[in-house]
């Protein structure tokens, strides 16, 4: 059963759980559920995505209740008139506000994007960060006396693929549970230490003017309650709404 955390007569919106695929998908031709298949089957009708999260990405994600209402919201996506905001897990201490300006080539797969154009020039790409909190563990981690992490928000104010995550690597803070853009070390020493295996990258709200009744929906989406416990034990809030 899916997390439903909005819902009016032309739009749903769920939690979508890290390890979810949004639809089928020639990348992975085993996996046997998909958000768009088990909602229309939750809703008992047809549901339209209009944005897409990465497989191991979790939080708001949005479906219309049908192709109007999709084709409405998909232009509000399209024109930048949607504010889409993140939290990630990072490596070391991430400046207190940084606005990346990156161009980012396009990340092709060689079997779901194998006659796409393989020469096309890098997109406009820029993402807002902000540190929310910072922790240290007194462990050595290599030629460093401790471990280093940082919380921050991410809003990207454009859509290119694993945006975030390749703008935070370029920072040199890259995401926890990141295995493509990451520090493998990093990561596996996370997953020793917390327990906790998967990629810490959460879609935590999503905020735009409605289409059809002109009011500001904002969409939330809550963290879990074993992100919260990695929270507590990096000193810092343990409290939902410390995070919204």
């Amino acid at each position: 059963m899916l997390e439903i955390i909005f819902q009016d007569e032309n739009y749903v919106a769920i939690n979508k759980p890290s390890g979810l695929l949004v639809h089928r998908s020639l990348l992975d031709k085993r996996e046997t559920q998909f958000a768009v298949q088990m909602l229309r089957d939750q809703l008992g009708q047809h549901v339209f995505p209009v944005h897409r999260l990465d497989r191991p990405t979790s939080g708001v994600l949005l479906f219309a209740l049908s192709s109007e209402a999709a084709r409405d919201m998909n232009q509000i996506f399209i024109e930048g008139h949607i504010e889409k905001r993140y939290l990630a897990l990072v490596r070391g201490f991430a400046p207190h506000s940084t606005f990346v300006d990156r161009p980012l080539k396009e990340e092709l797969d060689k079997i779901a994007d194998k006659f796409a154009d393989q020469d096309k020039a890098p997109q406009e790409a820029q993402t807002q960060i902000n540190c929310l909190h910072q922790a240290s563990l007194p462990i050595p981690f290599g030629k460093y006396p401790t471990i280093r992490y940082s919380l921050v928000e991410c809003f990207p104010k454009t859509g290119r693929k694993h945006q975030i995550r390749r703008h935070l690597n370029y920072l040199a803070h890259p995401i926890l549970g990141d295995v493509n853009h990451g520090d493998n070390k990093q990561n596996h020493f996370f997953i020793e230490h917390f327990e906790y295996r998967r990629l810490m990258l959460f879609a935590s709200s999503l905020k735009f003017i409605h289409p059809y009744t002109q009011e500001t929906v904002t969409i939330k989406a809550k963290l879990g309650e074993q992100m919260l416990d990695i929270c507590a034990q990096l000193g810092w809030p343990n409290q939902e709404k410390d995070y919204e």
